[in-house]
């Protein structure tokens, strides 16, 4: 039984993933700022900016633990626009920093991190795509404080990789993140397809996403790897291939489209992380 220290485990996609984890049998803490709703792990509060209070945390804590196995990384401004670009930046650059040198430090071997969509190039709908599906093969183009943050964490997580060639950094390039509550809205978007195009109609079931997180985390490679994480549909009940020949009529498409699946490419995912969706919102069940 490994103990898996979480960051921002009381947020929205870091419930699903501390639920997750513990329901396979695996130990967790949750560092975060703020309590979840409703506890299921240890809470720890913490302050990830602080390099002193993260390189503590991932060491022991009196009457928590002794030992931390390996972390997962959600914590952040989740989102552009929620502060000034440069309190997105420096918050998240920092804390990102702080996870990363302390797990050197602690001599942990596995670290998961929430990287982001945002650095293929959203939104789409002002800077298209080369092609589509996209996927992990061209360079990221980050349009954003916030998904500047994020390629520069994947640059970052290469050199501590470089340093330590037993240490093993999987980002997850999630998309919108949706809990089934947020399903009621997804029939709306059908009126006008340009209303999501900024995403390519994506999204990730934040259970599917704790799967990625803990397949991710089996991950027997050592080095980086950053994989996209989406559902396997779309959040329009138009076809793909429609949506992509309206919206997006210049873009070469490379494959045969299935009737709604994702243009958030999941083909890496499912080839080295056995990652499958098992959620959609068209049913909100498997």
């Amino acid at each position: 039984m490994a103990r898996i220290a979480v960051t921002g485990g009381s947020g929205k996609l870091g419930r699903a993933v501390v639920q997750d984890l513990l329901d396979h049998g695996q130990q967790v803490v949750n560092l975060d700022q703020t309590p979840p709703p409703t506890p299921s792990a240890p809470w720890t509060k913490i302050d990830l900016t602080d390099f002193g209070q993260v390189a503590g945390a991932l060491t022991a804590v009196d009457d928590r633990y002794d030992r931390i196995d390996a972390v997962v990384h959600l914590a952040a401004v989740p989102a552009p626009g929620l502060l000034p670009n440069a309190a997105t930046f420096h918050n998240n650059i920092r804390a990102t920093y702080n996870v990363f040198e302390a797990v050197r430090l602690a001599g942990i071997k596995t670290v998961v991190w929430a990287s982001s969509e945002t650095v293929l190039g959203l939104p789409f709908d002002r800077t298209p795509p080369p092609y589509l599906p996209v996927d992990e093969n061209y360079p990221p183009r980050p349009n954003s404080s916030y998904s500047l943050a994020k390629h520069l964490e994947e640059q970052m997580a290469e050199q501590y990789c470089r340093w330590d060639p037993a240490l093993t950094m999987i980002g997850l390039r999630f998309s919108n993140v949706m809990d089934p509550a947020d399903y009621e809205a997804f029939p709306s978007y059908d009126a006008d397809p340009r209303l999501r195009s900024w995403n390519a109609w994506a999204y990730i079931d934040a259970r599917d996403g704790a799967q990625a997180v803990r397949r991710a985390l089996a991950y027997q490679e050592s080095g980086v790897e950053v994989f996209i994480i989406a559902n396997a549909d779309t959040v329009m009940n138009r076809s793909s291939a429609s949506l992509a020949a309206e919206v997006f009529p210049d873009l070469p498409v490379t494959k045969d489209l299935a009737e709604h699946e994702t243009l958030l490419s999941i083909d890496k995912a499912r080839r080295l992380l056995g990652y499958e969706p098992e959620f959609t919102w068209r049913t909100g069940t498997p």
